[in-house]
């Protein structure tokens, strides 16, 4: 009994740890690369790739196990993401356009920077360039994860200022999604999405309280958003931004569900998609490939971009005397934010499987998206590792 209470109360410090949802999104990678190379080789994509179906009345979806967890799990991870960003726009670290502003414009430059290197390696191959927004993307578990195990050496300030840039980029990734990697529109189930986002905005406006009807409302959305060939994640999104932050009495349904949700995403849903995804077939594998214009642009899009993209804005905006750092952050901390900032995976690979699907690029992919995000992360936490535990106030304008 002393020892189940014992190893009761180690689970719950670990899972209550920041560095918790990164540690656990690492082990399902190794353990996909693991079987993705031994002899469960076969197994492993063949029960990703076995088919399930859904039908009611002649009408239904059938995909691959692959596809149902990156089109319907991980529509559940951007309604998280939704819920994170409207409560941060409504009441948190996003309210006020002052705080946002430098934090926003080195997200801008983190994206932008990481595409026109991938861009510079792949221009004028038809078959690779379309994967350009690959490493724009920030994972914020990993991330978090990782200035999580920096302890007292990360100021509140630098928390919060990658946070904020994680979640801005995160928004960006959603915009891209949406503008970018939506295939040939079926008008028709657009406009019948237009029915439970009515019952959306209704039950919003009119603060109801009870939160299974905005859940199923959300299903049939993300069922019609599918259809219509729009990314059905973005249904995610969009059925977050219409749970209400206050109810009619007085309550906060998003505040419930958020809470209630975020260890099912950080701990089952991203492991999961993270073990699909991350399987990297390493059998055959020669340098030639390693170097090829697709991995070697994602990951010095992911390593240098990140680095120049948000270090840079950084730098450019403090030093022109348009912003200034957050109380007690130097550059070194800023510096070693850069570097997390190149841990794209999860959002990497999701757009990387929307780029190119299951086929062979997609290796390639993955072998730039691990390499690229694991040099990062060791760049950033040794760089954090190594600044004083406590800094001087007047450290900020250094």
């Amino acid at each position: 009994m002393g020892n189940d209470m014992s190893l009761a109360r180690a689970l719950d410090r670990f899972f209550s740890h920041d560095a918790a949802g990164g540690i656990v999104l690492m082990v399902s990678a190794v353990l996909a690369m693991i079987i993705a190379n031994s002899g469960l080789t076969d197994a492993y994509h063949g029960f990703l790739n076995t088919y399930f179906t859904v039908q009611f009345g002649g009408e239904g979806l059938q995909k691959p196990l692959i596809l149902w967890i990156n089109d319907g799990l991980m529509a559940v991870f951007f309604f998280l993401i939704g819920l994170e960003l409207k409560r941060e726009m409504l009441e948190g670290k996003l309210k006020n356009p002052r705080d946002v502003f430098l934090p926003g414009m080195a997200a801008v430059g983190g994206m932008v920077v990481p595409a026109l290197i991938f861009v510079a390696f792949n221009w004028g191959n038809t078959e690779t360039i379309h994967g350009w927004a690959i490493p724009a993307a920030t994972d914020i578990a990993f991330a978090i994860g990782v200035l999580a195990l920096v302890g007292s050496k990360a100021p509140s300030g630098i928390k919060i200022f990658l946070l904020t840039l994680a979640i801005l980029d995160d928004m960006g990734a959603i915009v891209i999604i949406a503008l970018f990697y939506t295939a040939d529109l079926k008008i028709d189930y657009l406009w019948l999405s237009l029915i439970p986002l009515t019952g959306l905005w209704l039950r919003n406006y009119y603060g109801l309280h009870r939160i299974a009807p905005s859940i199923l409302l959300g299903v049939i959305l993300w069922f019609f958003v599918l259809k219509s060939g729009v990314h059905a994640t973005l249904a995610g999104v969009i059925t977050a931004f219409f749970i209400p932050l206050k109810d009619k009495y007085g309550k906060s349904p998003l505040h419930s569900i958020e809470h209630g949700l975020s260890p099912y995403v950080f701990f089952l849903i991203v492991p999961i998609f993270a073990f699909s995804n991350a399987g990297v077939v390493l059998a055959g594998i020669t340098w030639d490939q390693v170097f090829a214009p697709l991995p070697i642009g994602i990951a010095l899009g992911l390593y240098l971009g990140k680095k120049i993209g948000v270090f840079g804005t950084t730098w450019l905006l403090v030093k022109s005397g348009l912003a200034q750092l957050p109380y007690g952050v130097t550059w070194r901390h800023i510096y070693g934010v850069s570097c997390l900032a190149g841990i794209g995976f999860t959002m990497s690979l999701f757009i990387g499987g929307l780029s190119f699907g299951e086929g062979t690029l997609m290796n390639e992919v993955r072998i730039g998206v691990l390499g690229g995000s694991i040099i990062s992360a060791i760049t950033g936490y040794l760089v954090l590792q190594s600044a004083p535990a406590k800094e001087e106030p007047k450290a900020k304008e250094a």
